[in-house]
């Protein structure tokens, strides 16, 4: 088993994922209501069951049909005779139809047959008290004999078959499903949650055809917002957490390459011959999202991370207030020209408040705070910009020279933490400032050896130090990663220099 749930995007409540709650509630009503109520009635009808004559009379002569139509279910229904488990045998009768079917029309028990009128009068009671059904109406049929019924693309996709079932497929739509809801917009949104689940169900009706049961659940239509989300996010390295058999971690990598190892484990689980899963639907939702979101991209139909995160900051700088901010600007320029430099501070900090992503704003009210290097405003502004999200060539330069700078001038010394210390340490190592990401790893190594993200943080700046031929550098290293990250494939790469 291979899964992975993304650990970085947190749903935002500014502008909810209501269609994303619609879709879960929706499904939470299906099986709650008429799914749980057609579930009670055939308790309720497998109890009177258990009690009738019908065992007796039909549950040998269903398993011997299995065996003379050389069913592959035929030697379990045996055992389960020999066991008297009665609701299990109930249960694969009434999905054989065609023995079903011979049943009802007094071929299987005959009128020749002693107890014919008992068998026929209490048939006819519990076919009255078995439910209309529902679930089967409106799940793919894998039956040799089903009709085609392309509806159920859609609505065996708001099916489970258990709690558990439901619960699991509903997490994962809410992991994925608010990110690709807020890039697309609610319409776009469901209208490619429901192709998604087409696409899974038609490659599932493929696979399955004449292979009996049925299926359902929404982890195909999931799968397929999953396949969004990995080629919306394409290259950007993101945080997932993630489980292969016994094994769990989590790890920083460009969203893209799960798509592959999503695909892989689908086809790998398939042909292992997983048994109750529809591995096929979720290989078809995988690729029919990630086909879906390139079209969108292709079309310009999506916000992207950075175009959402950008939004973001414009409406707070709406609500703060565009006057209330230029006036604090203006205020701090005119107190730095009279050389009033910790009030000027203080207007320039109240401004960033205002904007805080503006990254000018920023870099005035650091440079102003630095003629103080032992003040608060100093070390505060400098925090502000090493937590700058932007990836831009600018943000980076912007982060590198303040880094210098603050390094050099603090007093009585810097005041970074360890989270800022390891984002910085990879952001350095994409602008190749090689030697600051070293300096700030080996300051993490001293102050925080147990940082949740050091791991990450030595293998980004080896990786790098690699690519870029230090690879003397990069070795260096080594000792922490092999007591980190045994098994991270930087780790590997420098154990075979």
């Amino acid at each position: 088993m291979f899964y992975a749930i993304p650990l970085e995007n947190r749903p935002s409540w500014r502008n909810p994922p209501w269609m994303t709650v619609l879709l879960i509630l929706v499904n939470m009503l299906v099986f709650w209501g008429p799914q749980r109520s057609e579930e009670n009635a055939q308790e309720r009808a497998a109890r009177y069951y258990a009690k009738s004559a019908l065992p007796a009379l039909e549950l040998p002569a269903f398993v011997d049909w299995l065996e003379r139509t050389q069913s592959p279910r035929a030697e379990a229904a045996r055992q389960l005779l020999k066991l008297k488990r009665t609701d299990e045998l109930l249960e694969g009768l009434q999905h054989e139809r065609v023995f079903l079917r011979q049943l009802r029309a007094d071929e299987v028990i005959t009128p020749a047959h002693p107890r014919f009128d008992e068998w026929k009068r209490e048939r006819q009671q519990f076919d009255a008290q078995w439910p209309a059904p529902f679930t089967e109406r409106w799940a793919q049929d894998y039956a040799k004999d089903a009709e085609f019924k392309p509806w159920t693309w859609i609505t065996a996709a708001f099916l489970h078959g258990s709690t558990g079932h439901l619960l699991g497929n509903m997490l994962f739509l809410f992991l994925f499903g608010f990110s690709v809801e807020l890039a697309l917009g609610r319409t776009t949104f469901l209208s490619f949650y429901l192709l998604g689940a087409v696409g899974a169900s038609a490659l599932a009706d493929w696979a399955y055809a004449g292979k009996g049961s049925y299926g359902l659940g929404a982890s195909g239509a999931v799968s397929a917002l999953m396949g969004m989300y990995a080629v919306m996010y394409r290259l950007r390295r993101i945080r997932f957490f993630y489980q292969l058999f016994f094994y769990f971690n989590y790890v920083t990598a460009p969203a893209l390459l799960l798509l592959p190892a999503w695909i892989a484990n689908e086809l790998l689980q398939h042909l292992v011959g997983g048994q109750g899963i529809a591995y096929m639907a979720h290989l078809g939702g995988l690729l029919s999202g990630a086909v879906l979101m390139t079209l969108a991209l292709a079309l310009g139909r999506v916000k992207t991370p950075e175009t959402l995160a950008a939004e973001r900051a414009s409406a707070r700088d709406h609500d703060g207030g565009d006057g209330e901010f230029q006036r604090r600007v203006a205020n701090a320029r005119r107190l730095g020209a009279a050389m009033k430099f910790e009030s000027a501070s203080s207007e320039w900090r109240a401004a960033a408040a205002l904007r805080p992503n503006d990254a000018d704003t920023l870099r005035a009210w650091f440079n102003t705070a630095r003629l103080q290097p032992a003040g608060d405003d100093f070390h505060a502004a400098a925090r502000r910009i090493f937590r700058l999200s932007a990836t831009d060539p600018d943000t980076l330069a912007l982060q590198h020279a303040s880094f210098t700078t603050y390094l050099d001038q603090a007093k009585p010394g810097v005041r970074l933490k360890p989270d800022d210390m390891a984002r910085l340490a990879r952001r350095f190592v994409r602008i190749r400032q090689f030697e600051d990401a070293r300096r700030l790893c080996t300051i993490l190594l001293k102050t925080a050896p147990d940082h949740p993200e050091l791991a990450d943080t030595l293998s980004v700046c080896a990786n790098g130090l690699l690519h870029a031929g230090e690879r003397d550098k990069a070795v260096g290293l080594l000792p922490h990663l092999l007591r980190l990250a045994p098994d991270d494939m930087v780790t590997r790469a420098l154990q075979r220099a």
